[in-house]
């Protein structure tokens, strides 16, 4: 995979450099995709609730396999497709009794490569791999990780990105977030061994607005911008003032997070550093 930077030949290719990865099949599994609502950042009053989105492409869905729940077949993978809804890409499986799933590909899992989901220790550790927490060795490389046993994968699902299996002490495994942050999570939980695929998706430069569009991202005006009638910052100076949103909500540095959240006691070290005071 490798950046492909375009001779200009219209103005919109100027600055355009796209991620050529090299898939192997265009077309999706049909039975494997579906046609999923897209809210377009309304609610279910059709107020929007979640700005600067709408419009886009038209895309189905491709319905992927983030349990892992098919025990002790082997698979083997028979293409790599791009997949419009995220950044990584797809891995097609195909198991022994013929049944075809979608997971995420790897760093380095190549078609007609095995893999396998198992609750036994294996002998090598290759990507694509999946296995409860417990098996895995500490310092590893994993992504698609399950906070809760049997809920399916929720962390370290985007392009590059992976989180590394500190230790494992009783019933609990301690791992490091892609963000730097360490929490503790139940060592039945089960994960990927190596890397999201597709790590240079962050380096393309979409080259004009009309890709963004595409996206289904519309555009952000900047507050100073606006008419003071209209946001807090507008016209033309805000004083120095802190950015904040139209309604005066602070824009940077506003903790979000509920102080009460059960899973607070799950987190040993925050992103930016800190260590969480028991």
């Amino acid at each position: 995979m490798a950046i492909k930077q375009y001779n200009p030949k219209t103005p919109s290719q100027r600055f355009l450099q796209l991620n050529k990865s090299e898939v192997s099949k265009k077309e999706p599994e049909s039975r494997l995709v579906k046609s999923v609502h897209r809210s377009k950042g309304r609610n279910c009053y059709g107020r929007i609730t979640s700005r600067r989105r709408g419009g886009g492409h038209k895309r189905l869905y491709r319905e992927i396999d983030f349990r892992r729940d098919k025990y002790e077949l082997p698979a083997k993978v028979t293409a790599i497709e791009y997949d419009p809804n995220r950044s990584a890409n797809l891995a097609l499986l195909v198991y022994v009794d013929g049944e075809k799933r979608y997971i995420l590909a790897p760093r380095g899992l190549n078609v007609g490569d095995t893999v396998i989901s198992t609750n036994n220790p294996v002998e090598d550790y290759t990507p694509g791999i999946a296995l409860p927490l417990k098996l895995i060795p500490p310092a590893t490389d994993i992504h698609a990780i399950e906070m809760n046993a049997g809920r399916g994968a929720q962390i370290a699902r985007g392009a590059g990105t992976a989180a590394i299996l500190v230790a494992v002490e009783g019933k609990m495994a301690t791992v490091k977030m892609p963000s730097g942050e360490i929490r503790l999570l139940n060592a039945n939980c089960r994960a990927t061994v190596g890397e999201v695929g597709n790590s240079e998706h962050s380096s393309q430069s979409l080259g004009k607005a009309g890709r963004n569009r595409w996206l289904g991202r519309r555009p952000r005006v900047r507050g100073i911008a606006m008419n003071p009638v209209d946001h807090p910052q507008g016209g033309r100076t805000n004083g120095g003032a802190h950015p904040v949103s139209p309604w005066g909500q602070l824009a940077k540095g506003l903790p979000t997070r509920t102080r009460s959240k059960p899973s607070n006691s799950m987190i040993l070290v925050r992103r930016n550093g800190r260590k969480v005071r028991r």
